[in-house]
């Protein structure tokens, strides 16, 4: 398989459940240990900072992307492969969109979820090349978002083909199972 870069959405924060940590390193691990590399945030602090070290440590290469507004609060993260300043959180999304071969949203707020569903917009649209989407469901942190999804479907607000673009696994190894079959 060729080398993919993967781009992650994820928290700056740790949240509550450990489990949360655990599957962010695995899967910068498992990224790392493919030989895929990491597009993300460019933090230190949370999700962010764990899936990032953890792909470091396995020997992937690592693109952050931070805007100046977050440089401090976020803490921009200076052990990467390269990490980018920019001004604006559009100019984030837009530089990790373009580096990127699929996208994988780790458990977080409201960042992750407009990252994500940008980028699933967008593929919709066609204004970017669509590319495979994934929520790692992280124990069972997106339950209530994949049932609205399929309560959006059978009110016919979001057509079924539109749901499909977004897939779903509870495992990193799932995930990471996913991803190969849909990039090939």
């Amino acid at each position: 398989m060729s080398k993919r870069t993967i781009c992650v959405f994820c928290g700056g924060n740790p949240g509550s459940d450990p489990t949360f940590l655990e599957a962010a390193r695995g899967l910068g691990l498992a990224l790392g240990r493919r030989g895929w590399g990491l597009v993300y945030g460019g933090s230190t602090t949370g999700l962010m900072g764990a899936v990032a070290d953890a792909a470091l440590e396995a020997g992937a290469e690592v693109h952050g992307v931070i805007p100046a507004s977050l440089v401090e609060r976020e803490i921009a993260h200076t052990g990467l492969t390269r990490n980018v300043q920019v001004e604006t959180l559009a100019q984030r999304k837009e530089q990790m969109f373009a580096a990127s071969d699929a996208f994988v949203a780790l458990p977080g707020g409201f960042g992750t979820l407009d990252e994500l569903f940008e980028a699933l917009t967008l593929g919709q649209l066609g204004e970017q090349p669509l590319k495979p989407c994934l929520l790692l469901n992280v124990g069972g942190y997106y339950d209530h978002l994949l049932r609205f999804l399929e309560h959006a479907t059978a009110t016919g607000l979001l057509l079924p083909r539109y749901r499909a673009m977004l897939l779903d696994a509870p495992s990193v190894e799932g995930a990471l199972g996913l991803l190969e079959g849909a990039l090939g």
